[in-house]
């Protein structure tokens, strides 16, 4: 089992340059970044957790910045978005931002992507957000296209270009792998048809037998699982490696160099050392 930390780095918590290393001396395999572009102040969709939205949120570092420092900064560490949110991004861009990030690492990108829980954000940047997880579906689709081919084109219904040059190609062949977030019917169909991986945010064993049970019937039996955002704590790991979870992605609350560290410390002193 590989173990990872989920942490949002904003301009209040520890740097990237201090964050890579750090992770990377104590053992984790992994760093998942979540994305936000901005929050609207008007807002109906309910925070994941309930209550009042966390003041990260609103603060979050762009993810792939944050990502190329980190990359910067350490040789073996895996760089994740942990969500990524293609259906708000230009699909040339992110998949430039992709392949240029497993590039300048060596190989060590991993596209962690969902749909967004944030409607407003999602309308903001002009979609609408009761499509946007087609939208993202067909974002996935063209860029793959955009990482496999040298003169790509793609002709949908959200996504359409005719034949294109996008480069730097990334380093994993036959791309970096997708990671697809979600339980939701949805997620797990984009799961089938565009994911290399699964990371959701349930510790529930019998969800991942079920979806286990699923793909294979669909022809995917050896999708990787990453069990997402687990509270280092409480986590139970018995009968997780059965089901096919290969990585416990522990949530690091967002602080301060010396918080995050002390956290860090006890995580890996319990679960790695």
């Amino acid at each position: 089992m590989e173990y990872g930390v989920v942490l949002f780095v904003t301009d209040e918590t520890i740097a990237p340059a201090a964050l890579g290393p750090a992770l990377e001396e104590r053992g984790f395999d992994s760093l998942f970044v979540p994305e936000h572009s901005h929050i609207p102040v008007r807002r109906e969709s309910p925070a994941p957790t309930g209550g009042d939205l966390p003041r990260h949120f609103h603060r979050t570092v762009d993810v792939f910045v944050t990502l190329a420092v980190v990359a910067a900064t350490t040789s073996r560490l895996r760089l994740a978005t942990g969500v990524a949110l293609p259906a708000e991004r230009d699909v040339f861009h992110t998949a430039k931002q992709v392949a240029s990030l497993d590039l300048v690492s060596g190989g060590r990108a991993l596209f962690g992507v969902g749909a967004g829980w944030n409607r407003e954000e999602a309308a903001d940047h002009g979609i609408d957000p009761r499509r946007r997880g087609r939208i993202l579906d067909e974002k996935l689709a063209a860029m793959v296209r955009l990482w496999t081919q040298d003169e790509a084109e793609f002709h949908g219904e959200y996504v359409d270009f005719d034949p294109a040059y996008l480069w730097p190609k990334p380093v994993q062949s036959p791309h970096p792998p997708i990671y697809v977030g979600g339980e939701s019917e949805a997620a797990l169909r984009r799961l089938r048809d565009h994911g290399d991986a699964w990371m959701p945010d349930t510790f529930d064993l019998e969800t991942y037998r079920r979806v286990r049970s699923w793909l294979g019937e669909q022809g995917r039996p050896d999708v990787p699982f990453t069990a997402f955002g687990a509270d280092p704590d409480t986590f139970d790991p018995a009968g997780f490696a059965n089901v096919g979870v290969d990585r416990v992605a522990f949530w690091v609350d967002p602080g301060g160099e010396r918080d995050v560290l002390t956290r860090l410390d006890a995580i890996a002193e319990r679960w790695i050392r």
